[in-house]
């Protein structure tokens, strides 16, 4: 599989180092759709994974409807203490009136050099056409936040 789900390694470094900032008025983090196989812009495929360091074109699903190439603005859910687990998420992203298929996303920091922050597969191929296409995160919670350090 060339989508593999992952918190990037590279990632995990720079968090440590400071170069991502998820409080309110931090840095802006986008989310970006690819196609494993036929699908993206020139039918390539995306090999995204933990050693995925920024944001790659390569199977980058093509520009539909409010999709544009590049991505959207996710919207933060501030960071936050949930017992002894540090956690940040986002609030569900949709494009309208898109026809996508895609096989994946990378959520990335706009703000710092498009540096990956992590690697979402979605198992199968998600498709919309002529609709909505929605990318659902799970409850900021402890258990369940996209991105959590425990």
């Amino acid at each position: 599989m060339a989508i593999a789900q992952a918190m990037c390694s590279s990632f995990k470094k720079e968090l440590l180092e400071g170069t991502h900032n998820f409080a309110t008025g931090g840095n802006a983090f986008k989310l970006a759709l690819f196609a494993e196989g036929s699908g993206g812009k020139s039918s390539s495929t995306a090999t995204l994974g933990a050693t995925t360091t920024v944001l790659v074109t390569t199977g980058e699903i093509a520009s539909s409807g409010s999709y544009a190439t590049g991505g959207g603005t996710l919207t933060k859910v501030g960071a936050s203490l949930t017992g002894t687990t540090g956690i940040t998420d986002f609030a569900d992203l949709s494009f309208t009136t898109a026809t996508i298929t895609a096989m994946g996303a990378l959520i990335y920091n706009d703000t710092n050099g498009n540096k990956a922050v992590a690697v979402l597969d979605f198992s199968s191929n998600k498709t919309s056409t002529s609709g909505t296409f929605t990318v659902q995160f799970p409850t900021a919670d402890a258990s369940n936040a996209i991105i959590r350090i425990a």
